[in-house]
């Protein structure tokens, strides 16, 4: 007999009995996370891998629901929407709420979920309650500062980085804050738990019994998988026996699920089984698509070095080159002089009024700052390399572009200094 709490039936990554027949399908939109986790290297193109922080894409709000319009018409509507990265939901929090609002809108009857390290998503729980949100998971690791200090680098909070004591307070703080609301508001809470040997393994059945005082209903304790690149990647696995006591001694305080098969953030389909095969081709077509472009922006840019390849950083481009459609044919207009370096925010803003006409920009590398700047302006940012005619004659079309293989922004990678890309 199923005896499971009502409020968690229903959703895959709940509940167990859920997970063999009910579909979910995570949007990748959560470009950016706002901490250092020790044991985590996120990468947005590895088709390889199946785990937390991977996937084939990053999607706006409205790529996102062109992507899950494609799904449905291949597989038929989830069960779940969520969105679970690659990055943290609430790190831009306005891409999330813009995502859950044009799915929910579109799809009323599916369950909403987000996933999150709460560090910044308190303020956001009302209004995620209010688009019908119902379901919320919260990667609490522990609730003793001293563990958490093992197990952070750094966090980013009101765009200031904070390290050691001080970052980790900060964290558990507002991870408290998050819980608490997600229960004034009837969200139900899961809590998912990286179990590290020597470093948390002993404490988690006190990380258990807080979180279901807060108001978490179910828990999800997962052994650690150690990643190249990230600060743990020498450190071994939990054997069965360890998961099996902490998983057993949390289960005195809060429900215990196991079947998690650490998603991507781009999963679809049944908890357990690989993405459809057709998926990575329908979030590049959904990623191609300049679906927020005003419709005077008629033009393509490219930044390259010679005007063959595009093959240069956004940062270091000088000029521009401008393409244009019509009559059935590709047409070079001409370069366009590049704003010169330095200046911040304010030296994106004046490249948006250079490309003012231009609907995509297509460059080899680009940092956060100007991404953000100029998607905002209406300009879709987009990192590929290949053949400027190729890739020109694909973005008119609306075709995929190819994407890199492995996106680490400015040589930094995600075990940077937390001060962001510029």
């Amino acid at each position: 007999m199923n005896n499971e709490n009502p409020t968690i039936k229903g959703h895959p990554c709940f509940s167990p009995h859920s997970a063999v027949r009910h579909s979910r399908v995570h949007l990748p939109v959560a470009k950016n996370c706002n901490i250092q986790c020790k044991y985590c290297n996120r990468k947005y193109d590895c088709v390889n891998e199946s785990r937390p922080g991977v996937s084939s894409a990053i999607l706006s709000p409205k790529q996102a629901l062109a992507y899950l319009e494609l799904y449905i018409e291949k597989h038929g509507i989830p069960e779940v929407v969520g969105i679970a990265g690659p990055g943290d939901a609430f790190a831009d929090p306005a891409i999330t709420l813009e995502t859950l609002r044009l799915v929910k809108n579109a799809y009323p009857d599916v369950f909403l979920c987000v996933a999150t390290n709460g560090l910044e998503a308190a303020p956001y729980i009302e209004e995620l309650a209010g688009l019908g949100v119902t379901h919320c998971t919260v990667t609490v690791n522990t609730v003793d500062p001293d563990v958490a200090v093992k197990l952070y680098s750094w966090i980013r909070y009101n765009k200031h980085v904070y390290r050691d004591m001080e970052g980790v307070l900060c964290l558990l703080s507002k991870q408290r804050e998050t819980i608490l609301k997600c229960k004034q508001f009837g969200i139900t809470l899961k809590i998912n738990t990286i179990v590290v040997p020597g470093i948390n393994d002993k404490d988690i059945e006190k990380t258990a019994q807080t979180c279901a005082e807060l108001g978490a209903s179910v828990m999800n304790c997962m052994p650690l998988l150690p990643v190249a690149g990230s600060d743990f990647e020498t450190m071994e696995k939990p054997d069965h026996e360890t998961m099996q006591i902490v998983r057993w001694n949390s289960a005195k305080h809060i429900s215990i699920v196991s079947h998690c098969a650490r998603c991507r953030a781009d999963a679809a389909g049944i908890i357990g089984k690989d993405n459809p095969t057709e998926n990575a081709e329908m979030l590049a077509k959904a990623q191609g698509q300049s679906l927020d472009c005003d419709p005077k922006r008629v033009h393509v840019a490219v930044a390259t070095r010679e005007g063959v390849l595009v093959n240069q950083h956004l940062g270091s481009a000088t000029e521009f080159h401008i393409y244009s459609y019509g009559n059935g044919k590709i047409s070079y207009e001409g370069p366009r002089a590049a704003c010169e370096s330095g200046g911040g925010d304010n030296r994106w803003k004046d490249l948006a009024g250079i490309l003012w006409d231009c609907k995509m920009l297509l460059v080899y590398r680009a940092g956060s700052a100007p991404r953000k700047v100029l998607e905002k302006s209406g300009i879709k940012l987009f990192e590929t390399e290949g053949a400027v005619t190729e890739l020109v004659e694909a973005a008119f079309a609306g075709k995929p572009l190819p994407v890199h293989r492995e996106f680490l922004p400015c040589g930094n990678g995600c075990g940077g200094n937390g001060g962001g890309c510029g």
